[in-house]
């Protein structure tokens, strides 16, 4: 019982680490001797606490690398999971359902702070436009309608939303709308609509940027 006990004060003390962003996604994290000395546990205890966030989907094995760091939430590890193997529509239909609400409740709860910041998303969003890098057209996207989440002020709202990111910039990264300017408009007029606080127009244009990739 005593040595569960270590394994899991363990993985907590690991788990902290990611969370905080001091072990970044992305980045590999210390060799097992670096964290046996740094932690002062033992290396097995080490080695299973490691494992355990392998497993809730936090860290990732890859031989002869090393241990990465392949998400800051076990949610998201656990929602890409169960919602793998969806069709194109499935994905479009579910973060549809997830944006219009959020544009309504932004609408709502936004503050003037959230409506600067979402302008100059906005504006963002348009300029990466001018470049051929889809990455970076879909960070811009993304970073847009992450913040309109957080316009809502709603903390779960946001801890799910930010959570479904990677399943969204997976499956929706190859995106292109065929009218652009229509695209660019309708995003201006979702934030000015958040801005005069218009729930309904806000889930409409939403409904707008969505309706041509539905087809």
């Amino acid at each position: 019982m005593r040595r569960v006990g270590l394994i899991d004060q363990a993985a907590e003390r690991f788990r902290e680490e990611v969370v905080s962003g001091r072990w970044p996604v992305g980045e590999r994290i210390p060799t097992e001797a670096a964290l046996v000395s740094e932690f002062g546990i033992g290396r097995n205890t080490v080695r299973e606490a490691v494992q355990s966030l392998v497993h809730a989907g936090l860290l990732r094995r890859e031989q002869g690398r090393g241990t990465f760091v392949i998400s800051s939430s076990e949610l998201t590890g656990t929602l890409e999971r169960q919602l793998a193997g969806g069709t194109r529509r499935h994905y479009l239909e579910l973060r549809l359902a997830l944006d219009s609400a959020a544009a309504s409740l932004a609408a709502l709860n936004r503050s003037d702070a959230d409506v600067e910041l979402l302008r100059e998303l906005r504006d963002r969003r348009e300029a990466s436009w001018a470049t051929d890098d889809p990455d970076l057209r879909a960070s811009a996207d993304l970073a847009l309608h992450r913040a309109i989440v957080a316009a809502t002020h709603n903390p779960l709202y946001v801890k799910l939303y930010s959570s479904m990111l990677d399943i969204f910039a997976a499956h929706m990264r190859d995106e292109k709308s065929e009218d652009e300017d229509a695209a660019h408009r309708y995003h201006h007029e979702l934030v000015e609509a958040i801005a005069d606080g218009d729930a309904d127009r806000a889930a409409t244009k939403v409904v707008s940027i969505f309706k041509p990739f539905m087809r």
